[in-house]
């Protein structure tokens, strides 16, 4: 019997009301005494982890101080101190003493889960500075294990509380295998989907992608097991689960990214009424453009040699071949792209003519710029339109717009 239950008792309290006062006041000074060793045992291992962080190169130790693992470690202090306490505590009740022995199991298991998931939130950013796992979706594999984790966790605390073996759990899970499968559907669902994203290689963080069906477009941040993370290019940030990459339709611009270029492709209209053959008076201005000189002079060449044996009669321009205004702009183009110090010559470089339409005939330009930086790349795009807006009426054309009706 304990002192102060005695000294009770000889004032005149019931044996089990002073036993209740004893307990509970003993209690509180084995708690107060768990948590002051515990505080000291965190500063000792904090000191001690800062040290071995300043003299050491590594970057796991300072991994290991961000995410709380002396911290974490020292909460195993009280665990040991209480349990080598626990018959003092109990004060000779068999009973108490399975109880206490059974909370501070349970206690040792939850503790021995969150230094665990500091392991493994340090082993996530230990790989993700590494080059070969930086795009990785290591986040949904470290989810999967904390699950497995907290899952066997919750399976010990039953079996410790019930004193029932673990096995008996286990097999219970099976008859609640249809609930399970329902509660945690989106669960297994991106599990199942992290893992075809990293076979098949088609998401990684930092690839641009864009999902129309659920306004994403942006520079994924984040893979986990429900979610993928995708900051907009106006900051905001769309979360779509992981599964729908594998059942929605996404554009993923990484193959622009990895490429030589990135691509131009837009049209202008040439408004049909402007289109003709052009005359020798009206070549003359063209002849004059240094970089399409020789070009005009070949394509003359060619044409007054083809008419000539032929014997056409060139007085009608239907006959044989002549110059058309917007053909020679097309070519005017190429050549053009072909000669701008932004366009990689590399890769297709092509002024073609669309299907006319009733805002006028397209001139689609389609080439590559070297830089692939969006802002410059939008830059040069302008330029290049800029002047080949420019020199349309050089070239006698007029580009398609629609005029207003004048009210009658």
């Amino acid at each position: 019997m304990h002192i102060i239950n005695d000294f009770l008792i000889g004032l005149g309290w019931s044996a089990t009301l002073a036993w209740w006062a004893d307990f509970t006041l003993l209690s509180l000074i084995l708690l107060a005494t768990a948590w002051l060793l515990r505080i000291f045992v965190q500063f000792v291992l904090i000191r001690l982890f800062h040290r071995i962080a300043a003299s050491t190169k590594t970057t796991i130790d300072d991994s290991l101080i961000a995410n709380k693992f002396p911290r974490n470690l020292s909460r195993f202090t009280p665990y040991f101190f209480l349990s080598a306490c626990v018959g003092l505590w109990a004060n000779d009740n068999s009973t108490i003493e399975n109880w206490l022995h059974a909370l501070l199991d349970v206690f040792a298991v939850f503790i021995t889960i969150i230094t665990l998931r500091s392991l493994l939130r340090t082993l996530k950013q230990e790989l993700q500075r590494r080059a070969q796992f930086k795009d990785k979706p290591i986040e949904s594999y470290i989810q999967v294990v904390m699950i497995f984790l907290w899952g066997i966790g919750l399976l010990l605390t039953f079996s410790i509380l019930s004193g029932k073996d673990l096995v008996y759990f286990f097999t219970g899970l099976g008859a609640l295998s249809a609930v399970i499968l329902l509660v945690f559907k989106d669960t297994i669902l991106g599990f199942v989907a992290s893992i075809q994203i990293a076979a098949n290689d088609l998401v990684r963080i930092g690839d641009w992608i864009t999902m129309e069906s659920y306004g994403a477009d942006g520079s994924v941040i984040e893979i986990n097991l429900s979610t993928i993370k995708v900051q907009n290019f106006d900051n905001t940030i769309t979360t779509v689960p992981t599964y729908k990459l594998l059942s929605s339709s996404i554009k993923n611009w990484r193959g622009m990214s990895e490429s030589e270029g990135r691509r131009i492709k837009r049209p202008l209209y040439i408004r049909a009424s402007s289109v003709r053959f052009l005359s020798n008076e009206a070549l003359v201005g063209i002849t004059q453009l240094e970089r399409f000189k020789a070009i005009v002079q070949e394509k003359k060449s060619e044409i007054a040699a083809y008419n000539e044996a032929l014997k056409t009669d060139t007085s009608i321009p239907l006959n044989g071949r002549n110059l058309t205004n917007i053909g020679l702009f097309r070519s005017y183009i190429e050549t053009y792209l072909e000669q701008h110090p932004s366009i990689n010559q590399n890769l297709t470089v092509m002024c073609r003519q669309l299907a006319p339409t009733p805002n006028g005939i397209p001139l689609e330009i389609y080439a590559f710029t070297s830089d692939k930086a969006w802002k410059n790349h939008e830059m040069i795009s302008a330029d290049i339109f800029d002047h080949i807006l420019a020199s349309a009426s050089f070239f006698h054309l007029k580009l398609f717009e629609f005029e207003q009706q004048a009210n009658a």
